[in-house]
């Protein structure tokens, strides 16, 4: 770009206008964070009814922190829209869409779309950055193209750059403001106002060589965890038909102060990253070298058989106790991908109520973040969690251990626990079973 040092003043200065496309819980973190860190911003999102609540303050996207919202909110720098003129005044356009598969191939018509917006409304010297979760090249090859149709050119007339989101909801421990930020441009002028732009609201952020190496650094990071959680997925499979306790086995495991890292099995995996991301780098290796990225695909297939085996464990933890999975009552406890969030999107919990009920099992469900979900084409509410409640259940499933739940209550009320997830550790009493 010709000169960029007008934008890197007024990102200095905290006076820069900054966009935000899509207000899922990425996008709105982002929007958050800009406006308490003193930038105006617009939140943008081409659902209606999201916007009127989040405008009216209403914290109507599951996975972001209340006191995140309630600081971006109290700045009184933050509005929300779904009209796309926004971005005509603003210098920092986020695009945080979502990136869903379809047919196992990336679905990238959301960040098409968005793009499209973009360049009806791009003016000279601005600064676009793409956070959607993607595949290497996409900034490149799909985004620039799209923004360029606008008559204007990358690294000529606006800067393009891709730094992917790395938020963990529900966490208290990391935050937008101290987890690091990776940031890789079309130039490396647009690598460095990028850079800078996020500088004003997280620690430490890192530059790479390119949008590309980004990309793939964001695909790294899930596929490791997808890798990590199969393996111990497959350990707990091998734990119960030896006869040896899978979480004890991790514990002194971890004991190991270098070269090990504890990853905890469970009925799979969930949410908007793990799934997804590792299918985005095994098919674009599919598609670009030709060949299986094995241990991945691999890792997928275990993975993904782990609902039915643990639904598979109910149903053993229920003939052991002289309960046949037919027609028992299973109460499960938690349906949010992950605790303290409430997140269904891809839930392993969603699975094991569906081949549970698939077997004949009468299945109802609780969880403190979710009101209702679908199984197999059919709503559930949730169930209210009483003594009765829980006593009346043949099994109480512990898939997703919410900290509201009362362990030691759960444990003197229900018949038969099973954790799914070692939420009472090695002292669980004689009606609790595990994995």
């Amino acid at each position: 770009m010709r000169s960029s040092s007008s934008l890197r003043r007024k990102l200095l200065a905290r006076d820069a206008h900054v966009a935000v496309v899509g207000q899922g819980y990425v996008g709105l973190s982002l929007a958050c964070a800009a406006a308490e860190a003193g930038f105006v911003v617009t939140g943008i999102d081409v659902d209606a009814g999201r916007v009127a609540g989040l405008d009216a303050g209403e914290l109507c996207v599951p996975g972001v922190d209340e006191d995140t919202f309630r600081r971006g909110v109290a700045t009184g720098r933050l509005r929300f829209t779904a009209d796309g003129e926004a971005l005509a005044g603003a210098d920092v356009i986020c695009i945080c869409v979502p990136t869903p598969l379809r047919d196992d191939a990336p679905d990238l018509s959301f960040v098409e779309q968005a793009c499209r917006d973009v360049a009806g409304r791009l003016a000279a010297g601005r600064l676009v950055i793409l956070e959607s979760s993607t595949y290497p090249g996409t900034t490149n090859d799909l985004v620039a193209p799209l923004l360029e149709a606008s008559g204007r050119r990358a690294g000529r007339d606006f800067l393009l750059a891709y730094s992917p989101e790395r938020i963990d909801p529900g966490s208290r421990e990391f935050h937008f403001g101290n987890t690091p930020r990776i940031v890789g441009g079309t130039t490396a002028e647009a690598t460095s106002v990028a850079a800078l732009f996020y500088e004003q609201m997280v620690g430490k952020v890192l530059t790479v060589s390119s949008a590309r190496a980004a990309e793939l650094a964001k695909l790294l990071e899930n596929t490791f965890r997808h890798v990590n959680i199969a393996l111990v997925n497959e350990m707990a499979m091998l734990c119960h038909e030896t006869g040896i306790d899978v979480w004890e086995v991790i514990e002194a495991a971890a004991s190991k102060p270098f070269g090990f890292m504890a990853f905890q099995p469970g009925p799979g995996v969930g949410g908007h990253c793990i799934p997804l991301d590792p299918t985005y780098l095994a098919w674009q290796v599919r598609r670009d070298a030709g060949r299986q990225f094995r241990i991945l695909e691999q890792a997928q297939d275990v993975n993904a058989q782990m609902p039915a085996w643990v639904a598979a464990r109910i149903g053993e933890a229920l003939n052991e106790h002289a309960k046949p999975l037919m027609g028992a009552r299973v109460l499960v406890l938690g349906v949010a991908y992950k605790p303290e969030v409430g997140d269904v999107r891809e839930s392993p919990s969603l699975r094991v109520m569906s081949a549970l009920a698939r077997r004949g099992a009468k299945v109802t469900f609780h969880d403190p973040f979710v009101e209702a979900v679908t199984v197999d084409g059919k709503r559930l509410s949730r169930s209210e969690l009483t003594a009765r409640a829980v006593a009346g259940a043949d099994l109480v499933a512990l898939l997703t251990p919410h900290s509201a739940y009362d362990l030691d209550w759960l444990a003197r009320v229900a018949t038969l626990v099973f954790d799914a997830r070692n939420a009472f550790g090695p002292g669980r009493r004689p009606n609790v079973v595990t994995l």
